[in-house]
């Protein structure tokens, strides 16, 4: 650790330079046109700008090496090192007389308040904090300007305006509270309709999924007119204006208003089945799966989630998912398992019960819940059929591992039960072969 003097050695051949300098040619990072002196430099308040600035990063000269934290009363010891004034004096109450960095013995337990480096500090943090300042003004101003622009312009006049916007949205967060302010989101929502194209509307959605939408807004998002579009671009638009409706559509999804028959188009399900199956462009995968995964809890779509086709999909990418988007996946399959339908489409399916027995005690203990509970509707559905495809793919060892391990005591019975139900096809001496626990580990 450096000692904390008037004058530090920031490498580069050796220059020594003055804190004073330091920060005015930017090597410590100050300058950026403002100056922090003045009537308005006298208003701000160190340990708020401090609080404010959280994620910048801070000179290592004005950390406290105590607590790791920016100093705002420095005060430097007879070793040189130098130290916030509340941590030093609590190690000094404590019966400690040596120096906390160096250990070194102190022949002087006198501190003195290093008045440079504390005017450095406090300069270095106004002025960050008063370009922040002034740059959130700026973001504030602009996206003022470009909504009085929008509500005056149509066809590539509007679409630049929104392009413009979505860049400032996506790139300053300050700007989503002037667009929550200033009625930014009524206005850009009230663009989408039966007659907006869908390069407008691209923009106008990746706009409205950056921000945070209260219940009337997502009640104004809701009309069939307006999902009408959404589902149309998750068709037919880009890689990314498709993930951003699925996302919006799912954040409009979250709450206690929300109808299941605003979602339950087939041309919605076939979409999101697309974009989950879309290797080419994997970023698709976890908000298809968790936008089918919240419509799919609607008892009232399930069947028509099954008519297209869903369970042979979801069962064939079952393999090749990480585990957040197992779970959900398999959340889905779950859930159209309580239609008749879907779960004789999951008794036809052969790849059902290999891939459900694979991920058996492999995953998470929610995704082997899952598995299990799926597995064991099929098989009571067709024991003689699906009970022997499911010891030949290892489930009897399987199991076993379940009852004797540490899950919760629903999920051991559950095992227990299906244990029970698929040694019902084997003699006793066949069945205890089939539960050799080296067929699956």
């Amino acid at each position: 650790m450096p000692m904390y003097q008037s004058k530090l050695d920031f490498g580069g051949g050796g220059q020594v330079l003055d804190l004073e300098t330091a920060v005015k040619d930017g090597i410590l990072g100050g300058g950026g046109g403002v100056t922090a002196t003045g009537a308005s430099a006298g208003k701000l308040d160190l340990k708020n700008m401090i609080e404010e600035l959280d994620s910048f990063e801070v000179p290592s000269v004005f950390i406290c090496p105590i607590s790791l934290e920016p100093m705002q009363d420095p005060v430097t010891l007879c070793t040189g090192q130098t130290y916030e004034r509340s941590n030093i004096l609590k190690w000094l109450s404590l019966g400690h007389y040596t120096c906390p960095t160096t250990m070194q013995e102190l022949w002087d337990d006198s501190i003195t308040p290093n008045k440079t480096l504390s005017h450095l500090i406090y300069s270095w943090f106004s002025q960050k904090y008063l370009a922040m300042k002034k740059r959130s003004e700026d973001v504030q101003g602009r996206v003022l300007e470009i909504l009085e622009t929008l509500k005056k312009v149509k066809g590539q006049a509007r679409l630049q305006a929104l392009k413009k916007l979505r860049q400032i949205v996506v790139s300053h967060s300050s700007s989503k509270k002037a667009m929550v302010d200033n009625g930014g989101i009524a206005l850009v929502g009230s663009l989408l309709g039966p007659f907006t194209s869908h390069s407008v509307g691209s923009e106008a959605v990746a706009i409205l999924v950056n921000l945070s939408l209260d219940s009337e807004s997502k009640s104004n998002l809701m009309q069939p007119a307006k999902i009408s579009l959404m589902v149309d671009m998750l068709n037919e638009g880009s890689i990314e204006t498709k993930i951003n409706c699925t996302k919006l559509i799912g954040n409009l999804m979250e709450g206690n208003d929300f109808e299941s028959e605003v979602v339950s188009s087939l041309s919605l399900f076939v979409g999101l089945l697309r974009l989950v199956r879309d290797r080419r462009n994997p970023n698709g995968l976890q908000p298809g799966l968790e936008l089918l995964k919240a419509i799919s809890s609607h008892e009232s779509v399930r069947s028509s989630i099954v008519s297209i086709g869903a369970v042979n999909q979801l069962v064939d990418l079952l393999s090749n998912m990480n585990p957040e988007c197992l779970e959900s996946a398999l959340a889905i399959l779950h859930n159209l398992s309580s239609l008749p339908e879907g779960l004789s489409a999951l008794k036809d399916c052969p790849k059902t019960v290999p891939n459900l027995v694979k991920l058996l005690m492999r995953v998470t203990e929610n995704c082997t819940q899952l598995a299990l509970s799926i597995l064991w509707a099929v098989c009571r559905l067709s024991p003689e059929e699906c009970a022997p495809a499911a010891v030949e793919a290892g489930l009897a060892a399987k199991l076993l591992l379940v009852i004797q391990s540490g899950c919760n005591p629903t999920l051991k019975q559950q095992s227990a039960e299906l244990l029970k139900l698929c040694s019902l096809n084997y003699t006793a001496t066949i069945f205890i072969s089939k539960c050799k626990l080296t067929r699956t580990l």
